[in-house]
């Protein structure tokens, strides 16, 4: 320990937030600081050295770095010194730090992940300090108001979101991409909308001479005159056959464009999904996904082709009519519009609360379809668990928060549109009133009245249907705001702005101090790796290891965090993704098939394959002879995920599909891990064959089918720690030896069990 250290009893650690640099220091600490000593940093150590859990303190001064331990709540200082270093590394959820001179390990503290971004932000402190740097904002990595990831020089993409998102019904106005392409049908389908209403507007205005020139005069003994009346009567049915005519086209048109808008709204979207990386469906469900695909598309084009268009209609028939009103007598049309004010209001106060009403209630929606989408494929672990009532339990649950949701929406909804319906019965009644009083003074005539209430009395029908729209606004608006959420996500694998093309790779690959985290954990580090083309390599070490995050890696599934990966020179990010992953196969460790037949699934990476080569591919596979065997041989059918198929039949099916595309690069991803002993010695003796002349990396949980690799790769804790062959590293006796000596005694004892007198023993 350094000359400086110190040590002080405490009884109980200071309560400081773990994620920033506190404005408030706790009395406990406060003992520790030097007057005028301010705290700059701050990491609650919550693990003791045996990894339990204990509350402890790191803290940062400009000078020292003060230490309560989670053990005694003891306190240490070490004075800062340009020889120090702070080490970050973090395994399996814990995360440790490690202070260090130039020679020795000053001491080893341990946290959670939980406060990985306040050990960040204190090793980020620690090294300014140390260095004599002073603070850069443009250089910080973690956002001083949330605490989350900030790159160099980029705003902070949380609160980013949080100060920018503009009110969900604005969104609605970014479908106009999607409707740009339609904008000739859109304003034919406007200027139909105008034509027929103002047809529908045509009748009122003729009763006011059929009143006043026919009906009025014959009350006061003028006989009728029927070919006033024939003339009128042939002007309204005209103008209902016009509005009918206009109305059917116009209806017609607009629907039609709605219908593909929302199909290419929802073509768009899942174009964009496919191309979004792992990273982004990992923290996704699929229920979700499925709802903001399906449902809420739908919403968008319901609303477009039927809402959209009465509400469009409605504020041009309450223009033409108020401007109609204000000609024919200004004082009745003011009387008349008293209440719009006061709707005004009442609309502006519920869409708010319809708004985040209908978000809410879609998200919860989202739980209902997620239950379906988990219970629905798991139905055969359901059933041989006999957890039908837990799911039963899980969906009535799902069900119960969505109908709670939707009941405190229905509230508001049901008491706004009676109030809109009362204030235009009442504007109705003022309208009578104010009316019959200026026929009273010969101010109107009575065509005059009959006309304005014709008129008023639609006006107030389309007012009180235009206020009901604001409820599926807001739902088309709630839908349109989580269509955009994916449409605006951004892959982690991007493609190349200026992608380098290629016709066929070698299939040399070349790891350079490969790190990769998944979130703030890290899971591999400085891996460095040649592997020359035709080479097979075999990737060993205990599970969590980072085996399947460097295929990963390798595939592009995910992009490094460090370094980079090499293929024939090029770095993989300047290849397009499909160019490069059409020289890949990889066989997972987990089969899927689609639905459809064993032909078709062989040949999903190559469509236009014919029949021979499917053949010869499943041949290759040692599938070949169990397809015969079933009833329509390549033709047959398998259920949703291949669920007639046994698990070594779909992982040979499997690996006939990596097959056929004659990948560069052959993944295996414990392929032989869903079969039989008697099917892996099948498919071994296949694939030691086939892995010739190409680059094979291969995982396998039995070491044994590893022996024909050039080189096995041992990781651990994200870490090269061995790499040669078979033979070799079992004479170094290191952690290769040890993985096979421990799996050959599981073998072993295994074996013996099986025995009759092992299974006499157990009985």
């Amino acid at each position: 320990m350094m000359s400086g250290l110190s040590h002080v009893n405490a009884k109980e650690p200071p309560a400081l937030p773990p994620n920033s640099a506190p404005t408030a220091v706790a009395p406990e600490l406060t003992q520790q600081l030097a007057p005028h000593e301010v705290l700059i940093a701050s990491l609650a150590l919550d693990l003791d050295d045996d990894l339990h859990y204990a509350p402890g303190l790191l803290a940062l001064t400009a000078a020292r770095l003060l230490v309560q331990h989670p053990t005694d709540h003891s306190w240490s200082e070490y004075a800062l010194d340009s020889d120090l270093t702070l080490e970050y590394r973090d395994h399996a959820g814990v995360a440790t730090l490690e202070l260090r001179d130039a020679k020795h390990t000053l001491s080893r503290w341990h946290f959670t992940l939980e406060q990985h971004r306040a050990a960040r932000r204190l090793i980020e402190d620690f090294n300014r300090i140390r260095d004599g740097r002073v603070r850069d904002p443009s250089l910080e990595t973690t956002c001083p108001t949330c605490g989350g990831p900030l790159a160099a020089g980029d705003e902070c993409p949380a609160c980013a979101r949080a100060v920018h998102t503009p009110p969900s019904t604005w969104t609605l106005l970014r479908l106009w991409r999607f409707a740009r392409p339609y904008s000739r049908q859109l304003i034919s389908g406007f200027l139909l909308t105008l034509a027929a209403t103002a047809a529908t507007l045509v009748p009122p205005y003729m009763t006011m001479p059929l009143m006043d020139k026919v009906l009025i005069p014959f009350g006061n003994g003028v006989p009728i005159r029927f070919d006033l009346v024939g003339l009128y009567v042939g002007g309204l049915l005209g103008a209902a056959v016009l509005a009918w005519a206009l109305g059917w086209a116009r209806t017609y048109i607009l629907a039609l464009v709605s219908e593909r808008i929302g199909a290419d709204l929802r073509t768009t979207t899942f174009d964009h999904m496919l191309r979004l990386s792992l990273e982004y469906y990992g923290g996704k469900r699929t229920g979700d996904l499925m709802a903001r695909l399906g449902s809420e598309t739908d919403r968008i084009c319901v609303f477009l082709s039927l809402h959209l268009l009465d509400f469009a209609t409605d504020v041009l028939v309450i223009l033409m009519t108020a401007t109609i009103l204000f000609v024919v007598n200004p004082w009745l049309a003011l009387v008349t519009l008293l209440p719009l004010p006061i709707i005004a209001w009442m609309i502006h106060v519920v869409r708010d609360h319809l708004r985040h009403g209908f978000e809410k209630a879609n998200r919860i929606w989202s739980e209902v379809t997620n239950v379906l989408a988990d219970t629905i494929p798991g139905i055969r672990v359901v059933k041989a668990f006999a957890q039908e009532q837990r799911e039963s339990v899980r969906f009535r649950d799902a069900n119960r928060r969505n109908l709670a949701v939707n009941d405190r929406v229905n509230a508001v909804w049901s008491l706004f549109t009676p109030t809109v319906t009362l204030l235009t019965e009442v504007g109705l009644l003022v309208v009578w009133g104010f009316g019959i009083w200026q026929v009273s003074r010969h101010q109107i005539t009575v065509g005059v009245l009959t006309a304005f209430l014709a008129y008023i009395s639609r006006f107030y029908t389309r007012l009180d249907s235009m206020s009901r729209i604001v409820s599926v606004t807001q739902k088309a608006a709630a839908g349109a705001k989580r269509i955009f959420e994916v449409l605006d996500h951004v892959s982690s694998v991007p493609e190349p702005v200026d992608p380098v093309r290629i016709d066929a790779l070698k299939g040399a690959i070349e790891l350079s101090n490969v790190g990769f985290r998944y979130g703030s954990r890290a899971v591999l580090e400085g891996i460095s790796l040649d592997i020359a083309p035709g080479e097979m390599i075999g990737l060993v070490g205990h599970s969590g290891s980072g085996k399947s995050t460097l295929v990963n890696l390798t595939c592009r599934f995910y992009d490094v965090g460090e370094g980079a990966i090499k293929v024939d020179g090029i770095d993989i990010r300047a290849l397009a993704v499909a160019d490069y992953r059409r020289n890949v196969g990889l066989v997972l460790q987990e089969p899927f098939l689609f639905f459809g037949t064993i032909g078709d699934n062989i040949a999903y990476g190559k469509p236009d394959a014919g029949r021979a080569e499917i053949v010869a591919a499943a041949r290759a596979a040692h599938a070949h002879e169990f397809i015969l065997r079933l009833p329509h041989g390549y033709d047959s059918l398998v259920g949703e995920r291949g669920q007639t198929l046994s698990g070594g039949e779909r992982q040979r099916i499997s690996i006939a599909r990596a097959l056929l595309i004659d990948p560069r690069i052959l993944i295996l991803d414990e392929a032989t891990s869903a079969v039989d002993s008697e099917t892996e010695k099948e498919i071994q003796g296949a694939l030691d064959n086939l892995v010739r002349g190409r680059t094979t990396i291969a995982i396998a949980h039995r070491l044994s089918t590893l022996r024909q690799a050039n080189r096995l790769v041992v990781l651990d804790r994200g870490r090269i720690v061995e790499v040669g062959g078979h033979d070799e590293l079992m004479a170094l006796k290191g952690d290769y030896f040890r993985l096979y000596q421990t799996q050959r005694r599981q073998i072993e004892i295994d074996e013996i069990s099986w025995t009759p007198a092992g299974l006499e023993r157990e009985a």
